[in-house]
C-alpha cells in the first residue's frame, strides 16, 4: 500500500485528537508481549491462566495466546529475548486511533523512538522506549483488520477466539520503579500518553501500595490503570521495570475457584490472601505473577 493511499485513509483521524482528557486517541491494551528463551515453559503457566495458544509469527519464533479480548505475545526470537530464562514484560501495545499521529504527539514531548525494521509481508509498528529494556507499541489496526491478520500464521483447528476465564480482562501493568522516582514516571505517562493521577484515597485490589494513574480511553470500558511501586524504606532498589499484568474480574472468588481448576496457586498468607477485593497468583518461573482485581466493568 502506498503512503500516499495510507495518508488519504489516516489523515481524517488525525482531527479528532483535540480531547485534551485523551490526546493520543487511547484505546486500550491491544497486547502485553513477554521475553524468555523458554517459551514451553511460559506457555504452560499462560495455558493455566485460561489463555489458548491461536496463532504463530510469519517469520520470527513468537506466539500469539489470547482468551476473551485479551492478547498475550511470547516472544523467544533470539535477538528479543536476550537469553532471559526467566521472563519479562518487555512490552505493551496500546490501542490508537492513529498510530502516527499518537507516535508524533509522543515524540513531540520528549519520548525516545524505538527503530523499527520489518521484513516482507511484516507491519512496521512505531514505538517508544519505556521503563527499563520495555517498549509502547501504538496499534491502530484492531477492529475489522488486525496486526495479526498480516503478521502471524493462525494454528490450524484453534478456536481464534476462546472464551475468558471468569470474565477475566486486562486490568493493567504494574510498574517497579527506583527510590523518589514517581514525579518523573507520573510525568512520563501523564506528558507523552495522556493518563491521569488516581486520588491516593482511590484504591483496588489488595496490593494498594504506590502511585495509581488511569488511562484515557475512547471507550469508557477499555480504560485501565498503571501503577508505579517504589521500594520500600531500607530496602534495596532494584532495576525498574513492568512486573506483573492486573487482571479485573467481576467476582474475585469465582475465578481464583476457576483457576485454581486449572492448575493455578494463589498466595494465602496471614498479610496477603484472596480475598473479595483481589488475589495474587504465586510466582512462577523466577518471574511471572498475575494480580486479579474485582472490577465490574471486566464482563
Amino acid at each position: 500500500m502506498s503512503d500516499l493511499l495510507l495518508k488519504q485513509q489516516r489523515e481524517p483521524l488525525q482531527a479528532s485528537f483535540s480531547d485534551a482528557s485523551n490526546p493520543i486517541g487511547l484505546d486500550g491494551i491491544e497486547f502485553i508481549e513477554y521475553a524468555t528463551d523458554k517459551p514451553q515453559q511460559l506457555g504452560q503457566v499462560l495455558e493455566m491462566m485460561g489463555f489458548k495458544p491461536v496463532a504463530r509469527h510469519r517469520s520470527r519464533e513468537v506466539m500469539l495466546y489470547r482468551q476473551g479480548a485479551m492478547n498475550v505475545i511470547v516472544n523467544a526470537h533470539p535477538a528479543d529475548a536476550r537469553g532471559e530464562s526467566a521472563p519479562t514484560i518487555s512490552a505493551i501495545a496500546l490501542r490508537v486511533r492513529d498510530a502516527r499521529s499518537a507516535f508524533a504527539f509522543a515524540g513531540e514531548r520528549g519520548a525516545w523512538a524505538v527503530p523499527t525494521s520489518s521484513e516482507v509481508m511484516e507491519l512496521n509498528i512505531p514505538a517508544i522506549h519505556g521503563v527499563g529494556t520495555s517498549r509502547i507499541y501504538f496499534v491502530d489496526r484492531y477492529n475489522e483488520f488486525s496486526i495479526y491478520d498480516v503478521d502471524f500464521v493462525p494454528i490450524p483447528g484453534v478456536d481464534a477466539k476462546p472464551a475468558a476465564v471468569a470474565g477475566i480482562s486486562f486490568f493493567g501493568l504494574v510498574q517497579y520503579i527506583g527510590s523518589e522516582r514517581s514525579f518523573d514516571w507520573v510525568e512520563f505517562y501523564e506528558s507523552l500518553l495522556g493518563f491521569s493521577l488516581v486520588p491516593d484515597e482511590e484504591r483496588f485490589g489488595i496490593m494498594p501500595k504506590g502511585k495509581l494513574l488511569r488511562a484515557a480511553a475512547i471507550k469508557a470500558s477499555q480504560a485501565f490503570m498503571w501503577q508505579l511501586v517504589e521500594p520500600e524504606v531500607m530496602e534495596i532498589d532494584m532495576d525498574e521495570k513492568l512486573q506483573r499484568i492486573g487482571l479485573g474480574v467481576p467476582d474475585v472468588l469465582a475465578a481464583v475457584a476457576a483457576l485454581r481448576k486449572l492448575g493455578v496457586e494463589f498466595v494465602e498468607s496471614n498479610e496477603v490472601h484472596a480475598e473479595v477485593r483481589g488475589a495474587i497468583t504465586k510466582t512462577y518461573l523466577g518471574s511471572v505473577m498475575f494480580e486479579l482485581v474485582q472490577h465490574k466493568a471486566a464482563v
